[in-house]
């Protein structure tokens, strides 16, 4: 954790640059933490746990059709635990399974078409906030925003963070 003293800009201590590494790191908390609110509502509304919405969340916006093997490698977490989560999923509604490739062996997770009324209803407050502080900014300012966490997300998962 980012403490004040601990300076991006190499400023001296009690400086305080404005995009410093310390005021980064309390609104990234702070987005974070409204996020997970959002996401333990939308999980215990659904009697789900909130991994499985970060499951969802992996299933929906995966490049490429996700695998219970792939799943488990982007969550960090063990077989038996993967499959306790998609088997919950499935009977809440939210996936389905197939076997779409020549392999019989090799099952697809797709987000199901009902489940997305659901997540959109709950996660409208996000989406309005989100909506409402974009038309803050200009679209120069917003492509340097989302350039900014496109390489932040990267820069963490080359970090190789230690997984569940």
């Amino acid at each position: 954790m980012v403490t004040r003293d601990e300076r991006a800009d190499g400023g001296a201590r009690g400086e305080r640059h404005p995009a410093d590494l310390q005021a980064f790191a309390v609104q990234l908390r702070r987005m974070n933490g409204e996020v997970n609110r959002l996401v333990h509502g939308f999980a215990t509304s659904q009697g789900l746990h909130p991994t499985d919405v970060q499951a969802l969340a992996a299933i929906l916006d995966a490049t490429e059709p996700m695998t219970p093997g792939r799943l488990r490698e982007h969550l960090g977490l063990t077989s038996g635990a993967v499959t306790a989560c998609v088997d919950r999923l499935e009977r809440a509604g939210h996936i389905r399974r197939s076997r779409e490739s020549a392999d019989r062996r090799v099952v697809h997770l797709h987000y199901a078409e009902g489940a997305r009324g659901a997540a959109r209803a709950f996660f409208q407050p996000l989406a309005r906030a989100t909506e409402a502080a974009r038309e803050r900014f200009a679209p120069e300012e917003l492509a340097v925003a989302l350039r900014f966490l496109t390489v932040l997300n990267e820069e963490l998962g080359a970090e190789g963070v230690p997984r569940r």
